[in-house]
């Protein structure tokens, strides 16, 4: 958005209150640095051959699994400091504030990693199963459970004939490197092949990980690219050429929420997401929802098991409800269950800023790794050039016409209830069935 002459321009009191908020942005980015989740909780890769050894011979164990202790006070003290300097009612205070808060939190669920404490810091961080979708009645089981059903009504259903492929790792490295290239520029965001990862990808700023041995799909490629590559990998480049605030290049733990919605909606506008995608996101939160209520690894594992998983694949999803939580059942680590929320959140943000004539805002979701009331909330620091736009755009969001077509149709179908279509007879008016 072009500045105009009524856009907010920082006075003097401001212009030194932003040198000083720069200082604690720097401070951020250094104590954010060793604050690292996922890598903290991941599981050595012999655990999934010995657990599978034993599962093979009818006699599960429960996995023997040891977490480093950690003293993080230093940093949550830093923390603490950089929360207590950032009070000024200014956004860009806010936001480093409560980015700081949520590593903080984060820094707590590492020191409790293996003990049944770290629940509550990773529910504080990503929501539970019973969490309500935009404040409503429906929950991200909810959610879940719809999204499961109708994954199964498909598959009774269809027969398209759509042939299943198991592609390796190295041959998506190959496919997707020249389109990264197209986007990025040439060797900014690579393809890495890891053995140890728990997810079948991730991503950050310049690297974009697959875990070997894996079966991918053709809907994978198209996945990964449009969620790791154009959504994660991409913030992170825009968020690291900030002018001024490179915090907005950090994956904050509260950002997940949205980064994943953003992600995973990416999939969706693109047409990448099938439902196999939409089943594996809603089996884990109904696991996580089962680890809560007492399940344990093994359980959680046939679980995963009777859903059609290998067993490695089980073993790996299991995996990721319990990282970091006791495996006896009681705990788990509650990242997953942002995936649906977050769409829900993004796609409803989406349609909010195309009802209101604001869809520009939607390219400053892509400035950097923020919360969606972080976008509201900087706006006036994008129009004064505080804050710098995205210098990099995921294709589908740079065709804004087709953009906007989707969103208007999808802003009018949900004025739609289906339960007021006649089955067997011709559609009532658009009028009756928007008053059904």
């Amino acid at each position: 958005m072009n500045e105009t002459a009524d856009s907010p321009r920082p006075d003097r009191a401001d212009a030194r209150l932003l040198i000083r908020l720069e200082d604690w942005d720097a401070r951020l980015v250094a104590a954010a640095r060793g604050v690292k989740i996922l890598s903290r909780l991941t599981w050595p890769s012999e655990i999934q051959s010995q657990f599978l050894q034993g599962a093979s011979r009818g006699n599960p164990r429960l996995p023997a699994v040891e977490y480093p202790d950690l003293d993080l006070s230093e940093t949550r003290a830093e923390l603490g400091r950089i929360v207590r300097a950032c009070r000024a009612d200014h956004p860009i205070a806010a936001y480093l504030r409560a980015t700081a808060k949520s590593y903080r939190t984060a820094c707590r669920l590492l020191e409790c990693a293996g003990t049944a404490r770290m629940t509550a810091h990773s529910a504080a961080l990503y929501g539970s199963p019973g969490g309500s979708l935009s404040g409503g009645r429906v929950t991200n089981l909810d959610a879940a459970r719809h999204f499961l059903r109708i994954d199964r009504e498909f598959h009774r259903q269809s027969d398209y004939g759509e042939g299943e492929y198991c592609l390796t790792a190295d041959w998506l490295k190959q496919t997707m490197e020249p389109q990264l290239a197209e986007v990025f520029g040439p060797g900014t965001v690579r393809v890495v092949i890891d053995p140890e990862l728990a997810s079948k990808a991730a991503a950050g700023a310049t690297r974009i990980r697959l875990r070997s041995g894996t079966c991918f799909s053709e809907y994978d490629v198209d996945q990964l690219l449009q969620h790791e590559a154009f959504v994660h990998s991409l913030t992170a480049i825009n968020g690291r050429r900030q002018s001024r605030f490179q915090s907005l290049g950090l994956g904050a733990p509260r950002t997940t929420q949205a980064q994943e919605g953003l992600a995973t909606f990416a999939e969706l506008i693109t047409g990448s997401i099938d439902v196999l995608r939409l089943e594996r996101v809603a089996l884990r939160v109904i696991a996580i929802g089962q680890a809560l209520d007492g399940a344990d690894f093994i359980d959680v594992f046939r679980f995963f098991m009777s859903a059609g998983q290998s067993e490695i694949e089980s073993f790996n999803s299991a995996m990721r409800v319990f990282r970091g939580a006791p495996l006896t059942g009681g705990s788990a680590f509650t990242k997953d269950v942002v995936y649906l929320h977050g769409l829900m959140e993004v796609h409803t943000f989406f349609r909010w800023a195309m009802i209101h004539q604001r869809l520009y805002l939607c390219r400053y979701f892509f400035a950097g790794r923020m919360a969606i009331d972080d976008v509201l909330a900087l706006v006036p620091m994008f129009e004064a050039g505080v804050l710098d736009p995205p210098q990099l755009l995921p294709p589908w969001m740079t065709r804004s016409k087709g953009l906007a077509g989707y969103l208007a149709f999808s802003v009018f179908a949900n004025r739609i209830h289906i339960d007021g279509l006649h089955q067997g007879h011709r559609f009532d008016s658009v009028k009756e069935m928007t008053e059904a």
